[in-house]
């Protein structure tokens, strides 16, 4: 009897999750919004010696290179470089097996107190996303060494965000042109981000706050790196996903989805 019993509640747990998943409201295509989204950012930059500069762009995520424009080793089998292109300009790059992954424009205003960034990554897919930071100064003096947080942002870029049902109650993130699965079952577990373009180490956990609004715990190699909020609008149309690096109390990133 109890052997019967126990049976039959593993089945209707599994009843349970599978409906959850077929019903799950997070379930479906998504299209960014760049009107009403709103990437932030903060960053510091150090001078390490000669012509030597370490930039800081997340909690534990720094690289430090010699600004002469050649690729030398950076954060997570990239390369990194900074070529000095006059006394208020800075061009930097990241590339990965000699793929660019991203260029950035940095120019400082005539006072040294703003710094503009025209930033440009490139997808594995072809896509081309493009945002314009502009920073003000939190710390420093002169020169680009200093504290810089963005106070005005801009998205130009088409982000397809897909959703899908994941092991029972579990949810399955994939952006396309990223190239990066998410596979979280809520349980509060680690579960390995999936794909060509995962670093190697990174894993992703989760929890349902509410009906609605869900919880993401971004790690690299079992240290947070970032947490995610992701929220649905009432009518179920419109999905928010606030980006918080740890130690950073602005939001590093507001994207706001429309259902497709």
């Amino acid at each position: 009897m109890l052997n019967r019993i126990v049976r039959l509640l593993l089945v209707a747990c599994l009843a349970t999750g599978t409906l959850w998943a077929a019903n799950d409201p997070f379930v479906g295509k998504w299209i960014v919004n760049p009107s009403k989204s709103k990437p932030t950012d903060q960053m510091k930059v150090e001078v390490a010696g000669a012509n030597k500069y370490t930039i800081t762009f997340a909690p534990g995520a720094a690289d430090t290179i010699v600004a002469d424009g050649s690729d030398q080793p950076g954060l997570l089998g990239t390369t990194f470089s900074i070529a000095v292109e006059g006394p208020n300009n800075w061009k930097v790059t990241r590339k990965k097996g000699g793929r660019t992954l991203l260029t950035a424009n940095w120019t400082l205003s005539g006072d040294g107190k703003t710094l503009t960034d025209a930033y440009t990554e490139y997808e594995d897919d072809g896509s081309i996303l493009n945002l314009h930071y502009v920073y003000e100064r939190t710390a420093g003096s002169s020169g680009f060494p200093g504290t810089w947080v963005s106070v005005s942002e801009g998205v130009n870029a088409v982000i397809e965000l897909q959703v899908q049902p994941y092991g029972g109650d579990g949810l399955s993130f994939n952006s396309p042109a990223a190239q990066v699965t998410k596979n979280i079952k809520f349980d509060g577990m680690d579960y390995p981000d999936l794909g060509p373009n995962a670093t190697p180490g990174s894993a992703s956990s989760g929890r349902r706050v509410n009906a609605r609004s869900l919880e993401i715990t971004d790690k690299f190699q079992g240290k947070t790196m970032d947490t995610r909020q992701i929220e649905l609008s009432k009518d179920l149309k419109t999905l928010t996903m606030t980006v918080r690096l740890v130690g950073q109390s602005k939001p590093k990133t507001i994207l706001v989805f429309d259902r497709e």
